[in-house]
């Protein structure tokens, strides 16, 4: 009765190990993120991502407050329970007319950042928007965020995108997690080089930008935001998509918070 007493404990110890080590992260543009979010959208974005570990925010404006609302949305996930860091680039550099910056957040009891996040300046005068590289460790399994907001649709991002596959060449050995606004569809074939070397994407067919105007259920209207891992250094546990702006009486409200939903992965670094 003991052995088996002493099996079922470390079975469940195992399996509670287990659960604990999956990191949830979250990606989201927040569209325009700077002082003219207010208190109740700072509450509502705060309460969306409290239950993640690591947050990649996109679209951070460069001036007007926008380092101050990322100091504030920290202060509340903070009153939720937990304790968070959080870490912001500094401004854009490679065109001045479309700066911004992006942001990291995390809990501190869950996740150590490693070293100074930066401004990745490989690509610098092909990318509009440098990719925000940070480096994370959970139980002594590092890994990397390279987040991106790639130039509109108009201005043809896949001339963007087909940079990141040479990323990875710059920081051998490293599990890369490429994440953002991309502003293309993942079935594009600008992404078919990063998955030829067995980077994946996390959602598939999920639009993730928000119409103007409902057409009856039908709200969404690009498939923009998405997670690409390295599938030989990482286990995808789940994936999906927060459909916030069903707590909304309209869609005109719910595009107060973003004109984009937050895109999620629950990962394993193997």
């Amino acid at each position: 009765m003991k052995v088996k007493g002493f099996l079922l404990v470390f079975v469940f110890f195992v399996l509670f190990q287990s659960q604990q080590a999956q990191i949830k992260f979250c990606s989201w543009n927040l569209e325009n993120f700077g002082r003219s979010k207010s208190d109740s959208t700072i509450t509502f974005i705060a309460g969306t991502l409290t239950n993640f570990d690591l947050v990649a925010v996109v679209e951070v404006v460069a001036g007007n407050g926008g380092a101050q609302a990322v100091a504030r949305l920290a202060d509340e996930l903070n009153r939720k329970g937990s304790k968070w860091d959080y870490c912001i680039s500094d401004p854009t550099q490679s065109y001045p007319g479309s700066t911004e910056r992006y942001a990291f957040l995390w809990k501190t009891s869950k996740l150590k950042k490693l070293g100074d996040a930066r401004l990745d300046t490989n690509y610098r005068v092909e990318i509009e928007r440098e990719p925000y590289l940070a480096n994370f460790s959970e139980n002594n399994k590092e890994f990397m965020v390279a987040a991106l907001h790639a130039v509109p649709k108009s201005k043809q991002p896949e001339r963007e995108i087909k940079y990141l596959r040479f990323i990875p060449a710059h920081y051998p050995g490293k599990t890369i997690l490429f994440c953002g606004d991309f502003n293309c569809p993942q079935s594009h074939s600008v992404f078919g080089p990063l998955k030829a070397m067995n980077y994946k994407p996390a959602l598939i067919n999920q639009k993730t930008s928000l119409k103007n105007e409902c057409q009856g259920t039908n709200c969404l209207a690009s498939e923009y935001d998405n997670v690409f891992y390295d599938s030989t250094r990482v286990t995808l546990k789940s994936s999906g998509v927060i459909e916030f702006y069903k707590s909304f009486a309209t869609l005109k409200i719910a595009r107060k918070i973003s004109d984009h939903l937050p895109v999620f992965v629950e990962f394993d670094i193997k």
